[in-house]
Order: C-alpha cells, then sequence, then structure tokens
C-alpha cells in the first residue's frame, strides 16, 4: 500500500491505549473545544491555545477556510499540480481558482503565485512540502514570500509533510505567526504521528481571528473523544517521531537511487513519498494497473494534475524493495 502517503508503522501502544480509555465513555460527546488537545499543541509549539484550530483531519479545516474567506467574486491562488482539495474551495464558494505552475524542478514558482494576487485574492495555498510533487522550499523564500502577501490575504502554509523536509527545523516556520497575522500554519497527526484512521489536524495561527472564523462554519463535535485522546497521547513521543523521520529519509535515499538506477527522473523529495517521471512512450495507466496487478498499489499522476508521472509512499524496506522490482520488470 503505496499510494496514500499513509505511516507504514502502526500507532504506537501508548497510543493506542488512550485509544481504548475513551470506549466506556462513549456515550458521552467528545469536548466540542478541543480544551486539553489544543493546550498539549500550545506546551508542543509554544502557540497560544486560541491561536490553535482542530480539524476533522487538515482538509476539514481547508475546506472550513474556504467556506468561511471565499464567495463569488473572490479569488484563490495556489500551485499545480498540488493538494488535490484546492480546487473544491472554489467550487463550493462560487470564488475564481487561480492555479499557478510549478517550475522545471517540481517546485512551488513563488513570484509567479505573488503576480497573480489581487485586492479580490482572499486566500493563498502553499504546500511545503508539496504533495504531490515531494518537493520543498527553504523557509527563507517561504518567509520572504510571506513578508510580501498583503495583510487582507489569509495565507495559509500547508505543512503536512514538514516533519519529514531537511531543509530546516520543522518547527521554525512558527516563528513567523508572531510577525503575521494573516499566516497559518496546516499540520496533521495523519503522517508522522500515523493516525491517519483517526482524523486528526490542527492550525497554528498567527491570529485567533481564523479559529473563530472556521469553527463559525462547521458542525459542532468535529473531533472524536477517541481522536482527541490519541493526538495528545502522540504528542508525548517525539522520539518516535523522531525515529520515524529517520527510517523515512534512509527509504527516501534508497528509493531515489533505485529509481535512478532505472533511468528515471525523480523529483527531489522532502517528504514521506517520492514523484517519478516516466519515461517518453511509456503510459502511466498501463504501469500503474500493471503494478496493481502484482499487489503494488501507487497512484498515476493524472488523477494528481500531472500525466506522466507516479507518487509513490515510502512504506517498508521489503514493499520499497517489491515496488522497484515490480517497476523494473513492467518497463
Amino acid at each position: 500500500m503505496l499510494a496514500s502517503n499513509e505511516s507504514p508503522d502502526p500507532p504506537l501502544p501508548q497510543v493506542v491505549r488512550a485509544i481504548e480509555r475513551t470506549l466506556t465513555n462513549l456515550n458521552r460527546y467528545p469536548d466540542p473545544a478541543n480544551a486539553r488537545l489544543r493546550r498539549a499543541l500550545s506546551d508542543r509549539y509554544g502557540v497560544p491555545a486560541n491561536r490553535i484550530a482542530i480539524g476533522n483531519g487538515s482538509v476539514d479545516l481547508l475546506l472550513a477556510a474556504g467556506e468561511a474567506l471565499l464567495e463569488p467574486g473572490a479569488e484563490v491562488v495556489y500551485a499545480w499540480p498540488s493538494f488535490g482539495i484546492y480546487p473544491h474551495l472554489a467550487a463550493a464558494s462560487g470564488a475564481r481558482a487561480i492555479a499557478v505552475g510549478l517550475d522545471g524542478g517540481d517546485r512551488h514558482d513563488l513570484d509567479a503565485m505573488m503576480e497573480e494576487i489581487t485586492a479580490a485574492t482572499r486566500l493563498v495555498i502553499v504546500c511545503n512540502p508539496n504533495n504531490p510533487t515531494s518537493t520543498a522550499l527553504p523557509l527563507a523564500g517561504v518567509a520572504a514570500f510571506a513578508e510580501r502577501v498583503p495583510p487582507h490575504v489569509a495565507l495559509v502554509l500547508d505543512e503536512a509533510y514538514c516533519e519529514f523536509s531537511l531543509l530546516d527545523d520543522p518547527d521554525a516556520s512558527i516563528d513567523l505567526l508572531e510577525r503575521h497575522p494573516n499566516l497559518v500554519l496546516m499540520r496533521t497527526f495523519s503522517k508522522v504521528y500515523g493516525l491517519a484512521g483517526m482524523r486528526v489536524g490542527f492550525a497554528l495561527c498567527g491570529s485567533e481571528r481564523f479559529v473563530q472564523a472556521v469553527d463559525q462554519v462547521r458542525q459542532p463535535f468535529f473531533c472524536n473523544a477517541a481522536a482527541q485522546a490519541a493526538a495528545i497521547e502522540a504528542l508525548r513521543h517525539q522520539d518516535a517521531v523522531a525515529e520515524r523521520v529517520e527510517r523515512a529519509v534512509l527509504a527516501r535515499v534508497e528509493m531515489q537511487s533505485g529509481l535512478e538506477r532505472l533511468g528515471l527522473r525523480v523529483a527531489a523529495s522532502q517528504a514521506n513519498f517520492c514523484w517519478l517521471h516516466l519515461p517518453e512512450g511509456v503510459e502511466e495507466k498501463a504501469v500503474a494497473d500493471g503494478l496493481a496487478e502484482r499487489g503494488v498499489l501507487v497512484r498515476g499522476g493524472t488523477g494528481l494534475g500531472q500525466e506522466g508521472a507516479l507518487r509513490v509512499t515510502y512504506g517498508r524496506a521489503e514493499d520499497n524493495a517489491r515496488f522497484l522490482r515490480e517497476l523494473a520488470a513492467l518497463l
């Protein structure tokens, strides 16, 4: 299963026990304010609890941001290809979507994105590291971009995979929040924390106004009791996070080397997955279907915004080796 950017590591035993402790109280609604989880996140990241939003995954927060901030006549700017949920924000709100192409290295072109910001722009999204292309921009470039974004625009830095990037300390972007009230850092427990099945996302915000905005357009109880307990416990085990990152980086190096030996062009990954370009004349669907027939699931690039590519999650060592072996046979 190398198609969904999930962690190959199961939940920690302590996290499982924390979930189990909630089961005898499932006749009660979860805390609608997510107070304990927001306090735990505040302690971990140094951001005041009233400037932290919780969601049913970060997708929940992104969709709520679209509903709260966008309307017909407004504009949302994002790179493409990037996270597939972004086009839905405009489609649901009637706003105009402005998709800016990536540069030649499959990275965000921040200068080109800046040129598209107008008085009508309400939301700009930068996915760093970028899904599906796995590439990342150094924080210095993102910080310079944040300085140029007008204050009437909400700048969302989607950092779902930031823990896997070696370009900067994953927590370094938090310092930008004090300088930019319009900045929002979106993060998740689905990836490095291995809780994709629990659906917990969060946003660290430069202002509590973003928290208030998204909370007003959502149903109550958007984060269930077991998910809150799992996330709180997961935060206590940063050593496990570091170990998972180390394994992902090792897999990244091995996968990159293996793909390059096959003569494939691979984007410079800073995530827990890679983005590879298939050779001219090789049909993407035939390769993806062939891999599936051999028991290896990956994502084809066409459905992610660019034909002729594959997105492949780093799994266990034996999974990665099997993928390389089957891909070599198909090619």
